[in-house]
């Protein structure tokens, strides 16, 4: 799994706004785009610096979280993926 972003890595100038994209080993394409700060807060994925994102495949929201939760992952290479964004930048 192969994680492509297309910000700059001097991102915080953006208002800490990533955009990306994820490729799996089947060779599907995950596009997604959050916001990260420099620290963790009480609005952040479990306690992290992602206060907001947003992941799509084929154009559907298959994962959103503004702060909350209001799509989770669900199938397993979702999940696999979310992951690994939350590794990368969490």
């Amino acid at each position: 799994m192969t994680i492509t972003t297309k910000t700059k890595p001097a991102f915080q100038n953006l208002g800490g706004w990533l955009q990306g994209e994820v490729t799996t080993g089947n060779g599907t394409v995950y596009t997604f785009c959050a916001k990260v700060f420099e620290e963790g807060s009480d609005y952040g994925i479990n306690n992290g610096k992602i206060s907001k994102l947003e992941i799509r495949r084929e154009n559907k929201t298959v994962v959103n979280y503004d702060r909350g939760w209001d799509v989770r992952p669900k199938d397993a290479e979702t999940k696999a993926v979310y992951k690994r964004i939350l590794k990368e930048y969490n």
